[in-house]
This record gives C-alpha cells, structure tokens and sequence, in this order.
C-alpha cells in the first residue's frame, strides 16, 4: 500500500501541492489526471523521493520514502528521459537496469522478448545511443525499463504522450495485462482521459495541487471527466 499523509510542497509562498490523504492498495491500477500545473508530476517526485515535501510524507509498502531508499528494490518508474542514460545503447541500458534487478543476460534477454511487438523492430539491434532515438522511441525504452525485475510497483508519468496511435494501443494492452497481477500496484498519470480510464481501475483528479475528484472507474467516468474538465 501507498500512503499519502498531510503531502504539501511549496516554492516560497506559492502551494503546488495540499493533499492531506490518499491510500492506494496493493495490487491497484491507480490513475491521475489535472491539467498543467494539477501538482501530478509534483506528486509523482515525491513518491519517488526527486523532491523533498515541505510537509508531511509518503509511505510505499511501510518504507517512508524520504528517509529510507529500501522501496527502490521494488519500485520501477520513468518520469522523462532523464531517467535514461544517453550515452548508452538500449542494449547497453537494459544490461544496466537488468544488473540493478539481479537479472543476468539471459533474464534480460527473455524479458525484452516479450516487447517485441512494443518495440516495433525501432529500439534494439540499431546501433544508436539512447540520446539519438526519438522522443517516442525514447519513451518506449524508458517504460519497458521500469518493468524490469518484477517490481511490486509501477509508475509511469504520461506515457501515452509522444507515442503513435498504434504504439498507444499496444501499450494500454501492457498496463491492464500488469494491472490484472494484484500483487502489482500501477500508478499513471496522463492528460489523456480515454487512455487512463481505460487502464485505470481508479482516477484521482488534482486542481492546483489538491484532490478533487476519487472516481471508481465506471462506463460514466469518461463522460464525468470531460464534463469537470469542459466547465
């Protein structure tokens, strides 16, 4: 479970986030949408302790986040390309995080067989570092990395963004394929309302860094988000 108490983060006197509680169960396929500036991203650098809150904490499966880094064993994410390492090949990077996971070149291998399709014949086996793929293909390397090593959760920061409508598809088929693991918690921002409550099981929404909206995702929920979203 991860659990979110009395979270704020102000830059001066300016608040980006006020969130005084959200638990998300183990096994959840949680999604969080806003528009620019919601506090998503804000929320997300805290969970992944990038950024320290001004108040309060997060806990992910009893570890507080800003004071221990044993979560890491079993959290995988990618925020942006910063999270990659530009200078390596895919190859070379999946190697990388592979060894971090304690999987040899075999466990690696077989792991990334299962995104070929994914991959589109567009990551492995070109001969270019990871800083001269595109932003989408980027993307893909990124996502697929954070799945590495059988992690107990998952996030992913708009993933759906840069990503061809094909490669989209493809990808909503490997987060609900995640999600149906309960043992895996799968976290997801998105600007897209199709796309997250279709993977989503629960939506949060954020408005100027406080929740608003904790919708169980429903036939409606769709309709319900464009219509918050339209006034």
């Amino acid at each position: 479970m991860i659990q979110t108490t009395e979270i704020s983060k102000k830059y001066g006197k300016t608040e980006v986030l006020n969130i005084d509680a959200l638990e998300i169960p183990t096994g959840q396929s949680f999604g969080l949408v806003g528009n620019n500036g919601a506090g998503k991203t804000t929320y997300f650098n805290i969970l992944l302790d990038l950024i320290r809150p001004t108040t309060g904490a997060i806990t992910n499966h009893n570890i507080v986040v800003h004071q221990s880094e044993e979560w890491k064993n079993f959290t995988g994410s990618f925020i942006d390309e910063s999270f990659l390492i530009g200078y390596l090949t895919p190859e070379e990077y999946f190697d990388f995080i592979g060894d971090l996971r304690g999987m040899n070149k075999a466990d690696v291998t077989n792991f990334l067989g299962q995104f070929d399709e994914f991959f589109n014949e567009e990551i492995l086996g070109k001969k270019k570092y990871l800083r001269d793929l595109s932003k989408g293909n980027q993307k893909k390397a990124g996502i697929v990395a954070a799945m590495m090593g059988n992690p107990q959760v998952v996030i992913l920061d708009e993933p759906f963004a840069n990503l061809d409508p094909t490669t989209q598809i493809r990808l909503k088929k490997i987060i609900k394929d995640l999600a149906e693991n309960k043992e895996i918690t799968v976290l997801v921002s998105s600007h897209d309302l199709t796309h997250v409550t279709e993977v989503c099981e629960r939506i949060v929404v954020l408005d100027k860094g406080n929740v608003v909206k904790d919708i169980k995702t429903s036939s409606a929920t769709l309709k319900e988000l464009e219509s918050y979203f339209s006034v």
